[in-house]
């Protein structure tokens, strides 16, 4: 049936729907315009928020085009406020008090659970409590709930409550009581602050302009157009407009063709749940519903379409009948409306997030290629959103986000929570670089900023500020404009980490002033353009609401204003492409684009798994009669639909999010079982997949200016090659020959990064000097020794910068360790060996290119009469006898050749004995013999020293290049220091075609 032009000619009430799949603003602005020609500017248009307002007003100035249009007048019912027309909301809310704000609303309820909470709460839990009891009043006020007697009848057991509060969990109860306090205490804190809950004064302004259209209903045409009247007050205001002499209501995406027996059936979950039931609350049947007149000529395929996904999400109970109605819907005189419905609806399936983004950024790059063509990311998953963006700019892309940007990510929000964190650790290496880095910062750029880095910011982290001014005190050459720029920064940093915090105003306000004194121009800087105009708004209101507002310590605020400064959004403004969209699920609902991709689409994810409230139970909730917490799905499964019956729409989903295995969502899994019910597979673009996967993967044929680069083969001169080496690089020199060249020719060294965890190290290092001095100062064995050992264990380990939460974890475990020592020193010294330690020696080869010295510092060397030991103590995992024998670990074998060659001046002329490894562990000090027999042991030294005189002389020739990586099966598996300088990534991973086979042998 095509309805009149007309709409308001009508006979009342006039409900009319736009189907999904429909531009619903374009529709809108067509049917109206149609309707009233002109005389559009005399139309009120209601919508649900200010983001639909504006964007209607968009789509009738589209109509427009190039001529001149009146609109009408477009306002958002949802977002009523005083003095904001049409409406005379003046007179409405006269007598009402103003809205408390959002800020001041946490505020006052975290001060409200704090003074009914037994024990001290802390200021961030009084605060995370705060945010469920919001959600609690909102929910009474928007479902128009008085839970106090019902809470009071509760607590006290009468009536049909009886018996109820005992039959729930204890920490139930106790919320069930919190909450029959918090509904009279929050109403009486209201009324002293002359303020009223947001929430409820909304509904109070929609009731009172029911009840004033009521008695004078509106003459001027009147439209409520894309809400779904999910609160009564908004149900029985759609009823009132579309009663009114011009009035009417466009709901969006009705389902009319659903079954009967399947409408009966739709719960909570369900995407028509909210719309079912307000049309029942206002008394109407679907029948009664029309199809908006712009949008009475549909195409087939959206319509197919429409039926598919309703179908597919039709109520769990009206499932039963699935195949019979998949029969219907196959052979239907006007064909296969299934597969009409795939058409243009496409799933891909990837592995992880960032194949999901490259997918996503694909088809939106894609899209650009159609000329006029627009493509929107609709996803609640905001890391992916933010992946997604990662990836378009490699194509200089950025796209128009309305997530935005959080304000701890611009400069001044990490300036604030890099200075957050330094009030409470000043030396906190990794916090520091970024705040004097910071062009905010006074002091960045400074002279002293390179040295203090190199020398007392990285390595492991400082115990304190005191021992970074240690350090840059004990350097041999001082640095003067490090310790001015250290002195600095600690008298300002140091009187706010050591004042107390226990007003959050007042300490926020202690906390800008020195923003504001470690920063550049006074601190007028902070405040400049968008993020300081925003970071100054939050920042007064939250010294201005949060007065008097009790903290424990300076972490309560840090963790407070960190979190506000991450809930925080800045627009990413205008320099966004036009064509180009990433839209949350409600943001989505009102707008269309040529390619719609939904991703997120994993179960938890969209839809998004109930939030766990620490005040209402399921039970509670229908004791109360608030809506279940299906509700919300049913909601966001109606934006699915909306979404997914675009002519063109992709479903993304992922098989693993941040790492962890995921579900795919219930919707898509409902769509592909009712497809492979009738034999059909969801519609997919394998292609793309493989073209994200290839983009990382590098090219199979690359043309010449694209080639990797080949791997490194430097041959510097012969002068300046090294002519000494210890013993402990040799295994460097066998394995990975330019990260010699880096080291002793090029003369470059590793810098430590802040924070380094060398934890493994600095144990290391402790524990050998420990064991160097139990024989030097001759510590007895038994019991005496082990406590002594215990003492110097703990003494050297104190010496490091371990932390004190390092050394609380280390000190259990020194008494085993040195019981374990002890036994095998008494194991050790029954042969009654002569000890030497940290001996050093030295000896001279001759090779083709001159004299070379070969150096060694053994850890032990054991004097027996019949024979000499060579020991070496590590904390780490011993190297196996066979990669001692081939040469990779040739540290004891070189020092047992250095020894037979006298290079150990004041050792006896004795042949060699073991050449022992000493793993030192908390549980154990085991030996493990590399070389157990004499004859093998000067087999192996001789073949060691054998070895490297060859490896000398190839390098004495100048065309001998040090090459990377030279025997890297054999390489640790942590890699090198040099690697990076190598470009290992682009010769040895993407693929050196001239360099894929070692051609050389590892001993040449």
């Amino acid at each position: 049936m095509i309805l009149p032009t007309d709409i308001f000619a009508i006979p009342g009430p006039r409900w009319f729907t736009v189907p999904a799949g429909r531009d619903f603003l374009d529709d809108l602005a067509k049917g109206l315009s149609a309707a009233l020609g002109a005389r559009l500017s005399e139309a009120q248009v209601l919508t649900p928020t200010r983001r639909g307002a504006r964007a209607m007003a968009r789509a009738f100035s589209a109509l427009a085009g190039d001529g001149a249009l009146l609109l009408p007048q477009i306002r958002a019912i949802g977002d009523l406020d005083e003095g904001e027309p049409p409406f005379d909301l003046d007179a409405l809310a006269l007598d009402l008090p103003p809205a408390l704000s959002p800020l001041r609303r946490r505020f006052e309820l975290a001060r409200l659970v704090s003074a009914h909470h037994d024990s001290a709460l802390s200021a961030r839990r009084a605060l995370e409590l705060a945010d469920s009891l919001a959600g609690f009043f909102d929910s009474l006020a928007l479902e128009e709930i008085d839970a106090t007697d019902k809470l009071d009848a509760l607590v006290q057991g009468v009536g049909e409550a009886q018996y109820v509060l005992e039959s729930w969990a204890e920490h139930w109860q106790v919320s069930a009581r919190f909450l029959a306090i918090a509904v009279k205490s929050w109403p009486e804190k209201l009324h002293d602050l002359g303020l009223m809950d947001p929430s409820q004064r909304q509904v109070a302004l929609i009731r009172r302009l029911i009840d004033q259209w009521t008695e004078h209903p509106p003459e001027m045409p009147l439209v409520l157009a894309g809400t779904t009247g999910s609160a009564p007050s908004m149900a029985d205001l759609a009823g009132l407009v579309a009663r009114a002499p011009r009035g009417a209501v466009l709901l969006p995406g009705l389902d009319l063709s659903l079954a009967d027996e399947a409408w009966a059936q739709i719960g909570d979950s369900h995407p028509q749940n909210t719309m079912k039931r307000a049309l029942e609350r206002n008394g109407v049947g679907r029948e009664q519903v029309r199809i908006w007149p712009a949008a009475a000529r549909t195409q087939r395929a959206p319509e197919a379409r429409r039926r598919l996904l309703n179908e597919a999400l039709r109520p769990a109970e009206a499932t039963r009948d699935w195949l019979a109605q998949i029969a219907i819907l196959r052979s239907g005189a006007q064909g296969d409306v299934l597969a009409e419905g795939l058409q243009g609806l496409n799933l891909i399936e990837t592995g992880r997030d960032e194949e999901a983004a490259t997918v996503i950024a694909l088809l939106m790059r894609e899209t650009l290629e159609m000329p006029g063509k627009v493509a929107a990311l609709i996803t609640p998953d905001i890391t992916l959103a933010r992946r997604v963006t990662a990836r378009l700019s490699r194509w200089g892309l950025q796209p128009d986000s309305s997530a935005g940007e959080p304000l701890a990510h611009t400069p001044v929000g990490r300036y604030l929570s890099d200075l957050l964190a330094l009030v409470q650790d000043p030396a906190d290496p990794v916090r520091l670089l970024g705040l004097f880095n910071n062009p905010l910062c006074r002091f960045s750029g400074h002279a002293g900023l390179a040295g203090l880095e190199r020398r007392a910011l990285r390595g492991a982290t400082p115990n304190g500020p005191d021992d970074v001014m240690a350090v840059l005190e004990a350097c041999e050459k001082r640095d003067e404009e490090a310790i001015r720029l250290w002195t600095d920064y600690l008298a300002l940093i140091l009187p706010e980490a050591q004042a107390d915090y226990i007003d959050f105003g007042a300490g926020l306000h202690r906390f800008i002033a020195l923003a504001e004194a470690m920063a550049r121009e006074d601190g007028q800087v902070l405040w400049a353009g968008a993020p300081g105009a925003q970071a100054s708004a939050l920042l007064a209101e939250l010294i201005r609401e949060g007065q008097g507002f009790a903290l424990r310590d300076l972490a309560d605020l840090a963790h407070i204003l960190g979190q506000m400064l991450q809930q925080t959004k800045m627009r990413t403004g205008g320099n966004t492409h036009p064509r180009l969209r990433i839209l949350g699920a409600i943001e989505a609902r009102l707008v269309s684009a040529d390619r719609l991709i939904l991703a997120g689409l994993e179960e938890g994810v969209w839809p998004q798994a109930p939030e766990l409230d620490p005040f209402l139970s399921r039970p509670m909730r229908q004791r109360l009669g608030l809506p279940s917490p299906e509700r919300r799905t049913g909601l966001s499964a109606h934006d699915f639909v909306q979404a997914a019956c675009a002519p063109e729409a992709w479903l993304i989903t992922r098989h693993r999010r941040e790492g962890q295995p995921q579900v795919a969502s219930r919707w898509l899994w409902r769509l592909e079982t009712l497809c492979k019910g009738a034999g059909l597979d969801l519609p997919t673009r394998p292609e793309i997949l493989d073209w994200a996967r290839a983009l990382d993967a590098g090219l199979a044929k690359r043309p010449d200016r694209l080639r990797p680069a080949a791997r490194p083969d430097p041959k510097p001169p012969l002068e300046v090659r090294p002519r000494r080496m210890p013993v402990t690089e040799v295994e460097t020199f066998v394995r990975d020959p330019y990260a010699v060249y880096a080291r002793r020719i090029l003369a470059l060294r590793t810098l430590d990064r802040p924070n380094e965890p060398v934890e493994a190290r600095q144990r290391g290092t402790a524990i050998h000097r420990s064991l160097e001095r139990f024989v030097v100062e001759n510590l007895p064995l038994g019991e005496a020794g082990i406590e002594q050992l215990t003492e110097v264990l703990d003494a050297e380990l104190a010496a490091t910068r371990l932390s004190p939460a390092q050394m609380a974890l280390q000190r259990p475990l020194l008494p085993g360790l040195a019981r374990e020592y002890v036994d095998f020193e008494q194991k050790r010294r029954a042969h009654r060996p002569r000890i030497w330690v940290e001996q050093s020696g030295e000896l001279s080869l001759s090779t083709a290119a001159g004299p070379f010295l070969l150096t060694a510092r053994a850890d032990r060397i054991e004097v027996r009469d019949e024979a000499i030991d060579i020991l070496d103590f590590k904390t780490g995992q011993l190297p196996a006898v066979k990669e001692v024998m081939a040469g990779f670990y040739p540290q004891l074998t070189l020092t047992a050749a250095i020894v037979r060659g006298g290079g150990f001046a004041g050792l006896p002329d004795r042949p060699m004995g073991e050449l022992v490894y000493v793993r030192v562990t908390p549980d154990s000090a085991k030996p493990r013999n590399a070389i157990e027999r004499q004859a093998i042991a000067d087999e192996a030294a001789d073949a060691a020293l054998t070895s490297l005189q060859r490896r000398l002389d190839a390098y004495a020739d100048a065309n001998k290049g040090y090459v990377s990586w030279f025997a890297p099966k054999f390489l640790k598996t942590r890699g090198g220091d040099y690697d990076h300088l190598a470009r290992l990534y682009e010769w040895h991973v993407l693929g050196d075609e001239e360099a894929g086979a070692d051609a050389e042998d590892a001993d040449a």
